[in-house]
């Protein structure tokens, strides 16, 4: 059972993952020492991975596309080998209710993002599919960060 001290300390990471020990241990009223301990115990496990909030348009990629996929069953993890591995996709994920797999891509313009639905369609005897743009961000990445309001503390 995770405690309250790891709620605290997760919390915080959520608003910002490169804040200082020191500084999360002035917040949280937590030692140094033990939110060093827990945030080593807590690696590979609740902690995933530590990554970055990039926007994307500052680097050229202004098309950003939620894509819903539906295949034949044969066809599901030739594909899904393929977006795993593929550098337009950001996510992936194995969904239900009709479709097979939800996916988050990246891309320079519209013709880059059609030239990789024609490649899923030549290769993966799409079924269906179905296209959103990504127009702008207006929450992301915010769960857990204030643990009071979720009834967590």
């Amino acid at each position: 059972m995770i405690g309250k001290k790891d709620i605290l300390i997760l919390s915080e990471l959520r608003k910002n993952a490169r804040e200082s020990l020191t500084s999360l241990s002035r917040k949280t009223n937590i030692p140094v020492s033990t939110i060093y301990d827990k945030l080593r115990t807590h690696e590979n496990g609740i902690i995933k991975k530590h990554v970055a909030l990039i926007n994307f348009g500052e680097l050229g990629f202004s098309t950003r596309a939620n894509i819903l996929l539906k295949v034949p069953k044969e066809k599901r993890q030739t594909l899904c080998d393929f977006l795993v591995r593929h550098t337009n996709v950001n996510s992936a994920f194995k969904i239900n209710n009709g479709y097979d797999f939800h996916v988050e891509c990246m891309f320079r313009d519209l013709k880059e993002m059609e030239d990789f639905n024609e490649i899923l369609e030549d290769k993966f005897c799409i079924r269906d599919m179905k296209v959103f743009f990504l127009i702008e961000d207006i929450k992301r990445e915010t769960f857990l960060e204030d643990p009071y309001v979720l009834g967590l503390l």
